[in-house]
Formats: structure tokens, sequence, C-alpha cells
């Protein structure tokens, strides 16, 4: 499957962050990708950074936004995954929106909320997991990656890919906090033997990677920090190589042994 991710500078504006989204869409889809992903709150802007808090979204302009992407999505007949603000009854989440052609969309709720998230979101209780072109897709979302259990659960699903949505960013450069993130994301392909797919937003500045991840925690396409860009990646490859096997090996006896 031809896999992409689009990083570009989130803001406060839906209609803004819209024409981004389906120009992308439309080069996207151009170019022969199946499946194409942006980044954490990507459509609505992130609270507070871009936004006074998640009450302020207009939904109404969001469902409509939906709609317009639906059948966008329809005619090119690509899947997205987007990260936006959902409003249920009076409670907000934190979201990602998959939307696939001419089927319903579905969610993934953040769980992991700490700080400005628990400020303005409610936890999810989702497994994040969907088919996606006849494979299994795992979705997490940013602050999630700091911990290995939401991953082992995606592990045990057996998922194809693995897609993490990030809004992290820095208002001065900061490439430590960009290089420990980026660990953390090649660990938890190492430990769950999942290639991984990561976006982030780009401004002010980028602290997480647009790329992708072997099974092996190896980089095999990462776009330049702070640059609007798109990923492309022909990712066909799942055979296992020695090393490989072996973590799955003693994986499922640690999951078996230690009854997690």
């Amino acid at each position: 499957m031809r896999i992409g991710a689009y990083q570009f500078a989130v803001s406060n504006g839906i209609d803004h962050n819209y024409e981004v989204i389906k120009k992308a869409i439309i080069r996207a889809a151009e170019e022969g990708i199946k499946l194409l992903v942006f980044p954490e709150c990507a459509l609505t802007g992130y609270p507070p950074r871009d936004i006074e808090s998640s009450s302020v979204v207009d939904f109404q302009k969001l469902d409509k936004v939906y709609d317009q992407l639906q059948d966008l999505i329809n005619e090119k007949e690509i899947y997205v995954i987007i990260g936006t603000i959902l409003r249920e009854d009076d409670e907000h989440y934190n979201s990602a929106i998959i939307l696939k052609p001419n089927q319903d969309k579905q969610f993934y709720h953040k769980r992991a909320l700490w700080g400005w998230d628990r400020d303005n979101f409610c936890a999810g209780s989702e497994n994040g997991i969907f088919e996606i072109d006849g494979c299994k897709i795992g979705v997490r979302i940013c602050f999630e990656v700091r911990f290995p259990e939401f991953f082992r659960e995606l592990y045990k699903d057996r998922t194809d890919l693995n897609i993490i949505l990030f809004y992290d960013v820095a208002d001065a450069d900061d490439e430590e906090r960009y290089d420990l993130i980026k660990a953390h994301i090649r660990t938890r392909a190492v430990e769950n033997v999942t290639h991984t797919l990561t976006v982030d937003t780009i401004s002010p500045y980028q602290t997480a990677p647009t790329a992708l991840y072997d099974k092996s925690g190896y980089p095999l396409i990462e776009l330049k920090r702070n640059e609007e860009g798109l990923l492309v990646y022909d990712l066909d490859n799942f055979e296992l190589d020695f090393g490989e096997k072996g973590r799955v090996e003693v994986s499922d006896w640690l999951l078996k042994f230690l009854d997690v």
C-alpha cells in the first residue's frame, strides 16, 4: 500500500486548515497514495495554542467540513486520518477521524490526557484499531507514545501498521526534545515489531518527526523539520527477518507468562 503523511502549520481557522488538507488529499490521490494522515487537531487547531479552548470550536461548520471531505474522499478513493475535536453531548474529545470511501466515518479518542489535554478533553475508551484496504491499522495520539501499554494493546491485535498523530511543538528550537520523541517512536516500533508512521505540525518549531519506521525501528523516510511537505512511501514488506521473528516469539511468551 502506498501511504502518505502531510505536515503543515495547523492554524486556528477551520476553513484554512480544510483548504490545506483538501489540496493535500488531491495531490496525494494524484500520486497514488491509498492512505493519507494528518496531525493531531489538524482541522480545528489545538487548545490553547491555536484556539482558546475546545468549547469555542464551530461544530456546525466542522460537520459541513466532514461532509465536504467525505465527498472528496469518495471521489478520489483514498483513505484519510485527520486530527480533530469531537463533541458528544457536553463532552469534548481530542480525536482522530477515520474517513473511508463510501463508508461511515469512525473515530479514535485520545486516552492519555495531561495538562492542556485534561483541561479541554475527556478520555476515550476505544482501542483505536481499524481495517483499511485489507490492513489492520492502529491509531494513537501524541502523548500516548510515552506509554508502551497503549502499543502493547495494538501488538496483541497484530496490527500491520501503527500511526501516531502529533501536535508537538516548541516556541524555541528544541532538537533534544525532537530526538527524545523520535527515540520513543523507534522503541514502540521495535517492541511491537510493527511499522510505525508519524505526522506532526510544524510551527513554531517541530518537536516530533513526520516519518516512517520499520519493524526494527529503523527510519525508512523522514521529512525535513519545520517545512510543509508530503511524505510518500510504498509499504509492501510485512515479512519478518530473523531478529524480528525472535522478538515476536519472546513477546508472545511474555504476554502469556505475565498474563498481560
